[in-house]
């Protein structure tokens, strides 16, 4: 797994621990529920990354309903005891960290979605940065497709043009919606409305997501900034 997408999976297994301790199954399917289907982890990949954040004293293990086991397991652990994982205090620090990031990493596909996912406990100007930062990357995509479309058009087939069309029309779907958020966070001073839950996505997640133009799927109440203790 690439450094990105592992910092992708690290800061979604914090988020979604900050709610509530869960066991791994529990945890794997709230993953592939905030990632969505195209973007879903298995036992492969996110058994060793929560084997990385217990080593790191980010995230700890108990048994459901007995003591808190810590490093290292006990050799009697019975064996069908599901293994519950919560946030520690570091962890919670190592999210806060995760949450104030508002770089290049924040807007690509693999990471907007989960950085807009816990925008209820992100601040409010790091909100703007990386919504901003997301717009500005799909005009880029955007300016390309056109300039392609333009180059190739009397050079493919009717079907290559359309699925050309799908791609510059989903963009462009996204650059709308992006504006309006971007508006209302302005409007709203940086305090939308609502819970901010996870489990709020984008069009092109294939998560869950706030309702936006083109999309399909529940809407979720977006929230504003939320400190972490």
């Amino acid at each position: 797994m690439s450094s990105q997408r592992s910092g992708v999976l690290e800061l979604a297994v914090l988020g979604i621990l900050h709610e509530t301790p869960m066991h791994g199954y529990e945890l794997r399917k709230r993953l592939n529920s905030l990632l969505g289907a195209f973007r879903a982890f298995g036992y492969g990949s996110l058994y060793p990354a929560l084997k990385d954040l217990l080593a790191k004293g980010l995230i700890a293990d108990e048994i459901a309903g007995g003591p808190a086991s810590g490093p290292p397991r006990p050799l009697d652990r019975p064996r069908r005891s599901k293994i519950v994982y919560r946030l520690t205090a570091e962890g919670k620090e190592r999210l806060q960290d995760l949450l104030a990031q508002s770089g290049p990493a924040s807007w690509e596909d693999d990471g907007f979605g989960v950085h807009f996912a816990f925008f209820g406990l992100t601040q409010a100007d790091i909100r703007m940065r990386i919504l901003e930062g997301r717009r500005s990357r799909l005009e880029e995509r955007l300016e390309g497709f056109r300039a392609a479309a333009t180059r190739r058009r009397e050079r493919v087939d009717q079907y290559t043009l359309e699925l050309q069309r799908h791609g510059l029309e989903s963009v462009e779907r996204e650059v709308r919606w992006l504006n309006e958020l971007i508006a209302s966070e302005r409007q709203s001073g940086g305090r939308p409305e609502g819970t901010g839950h996870p489990g709020t996505g984008h069009p092109g997640t294939g998560a869950a997501h706030t309702g936006s133009p083109g999309t399909g799927g529940e809407t979720t109440e977006g929230g504003g900034a939320t400190v972490i203790v």
